[in-house]
């Protein structure tokens, strides 16, 4: 079954919350709405949860969330690219880019804010996992949303991510490089653990191209390039390869922050847009072991 995007008309989408200012700068194109647009998003505030969004430390936990300072700041900090046509935004890791059943915070809290003097309230074009952190291509407008639809569906966009793993790849040579895993996914749901994706000669075609970025004692730095657009795939494809990803305990990682992040798209449009996402905070102690040197 196509995933097909939520498209929300406007003054029907979930209401808008403040943002706190994110701490790390980025490089990015935004523009700012009017200053009564933004003055209006801040005041349509939500009622307080006991779990709010760390825009400033790119997580998303609850006591520790300092107090929002405004939804501008946290706006154009979180941006990565911006035109008529569509937002790429930073994605904090750990929000919901939908509303689960059980309820709670997520993205379509503040995707009114982020309609920045458009009449249209942006919809998200593709999927990104909730303690996924990273790239999120929103559409602007209704042309553009479908546009941006047909190009996911079709596996035109490029698609790169980071992972931090347990362990090395075991793709049937010592030390190797790089490589590809293709293997098909298969949901499966048990009353005891829930549902998961497994890797099942029925299920759809999968393919991930893979290489080491980096390595220390036990970690292991991936660059990754899903082919396909399959749930969960890069998740359930490292653990695959033998080396589930740092902090994923569905898929044998362990406990703790999932050490995934979307780092960049490009979109094959005209003109062509691309953006890249720096890595949370969380995942940057691991990047540095392994090699990572942050540039800015």
């Amino acid at each position: 079954m196509r995933w097909t995007p939520r498209i929300r008309p406007p003054g029907r989408g979930r209401r808008a919350t403040r943002l706190a200012p994110a701490a790390a700068a980025r490089s990015t194109s935004t523009a700012t709405a009017g200053p009564e647009g933004l003055r209006k998003a801040a005041r349509r505030l939500p009622p307080e949860t006991g779990r709010r969004p760390d825009f400033a430390g790119q997580s998303f936990a609850g006591s520790a969330s300092p107090q929002p300072s405004g939804a501008a700041a946290g706006l154009a900090t979180r941006l990565l690219h911006q035109d008529d046509r569509l937002l790429i935004l930073d994605k904090p890791a750990g929000l919901p880019v939908h509303a689960g059943p059980r309820g709670g915070p997520s993205l379509e809290d503040w995707l009114p804010a982020l309609a920045l003097g458009k009449r249209r309230i942006p919809q998200p074009a593709h999927r990104l996992d909730t303690d996924t952190a990273g790239c999120l291509v929103l559409g602007r407008t209704k042309p553009a949303l479908a546009e941006l639809g047909a190009l996911f569906a079709s596996g035109q966009v490029a698609k790169t991510y980071w992972a931090v793993v347990r362990g090395a790849p075991n793709a049937g040579a010592p030390d190797a490089a790089d490589g590809v895993v293709a293997a098909p996914l298969l949901k499966r749901s048990t009353a005891k653990e829930g549902w998961r994706m497994v890797v099942d000669p029925a299920g759809q075609p999968a393919s991930t191209a893979w290489r080491v970025l980096g390595a220390a004692d036990g970690l292991t730095w991936l660059e990754l390039h899903p082919r396909t657009g399959r749930t969960h795939q890069v998740r359930v494809h490292c653990a695959h390869l033998g080396c589930p990803i740092l902090g994923d305990p569905r898929y044998g990682g362990g406990e703790g922050r999932l050490h995934l992040l979307a780092r960049g798209i490009a979109l094959p449009l005209d003109p062509p847009v691309a953006a890249t996402a720096p890595p949370p905070p969380h995942m940057r102690a691991a990047l540095a072991a392994c090699g990572w040197r942050d540039a800015t």
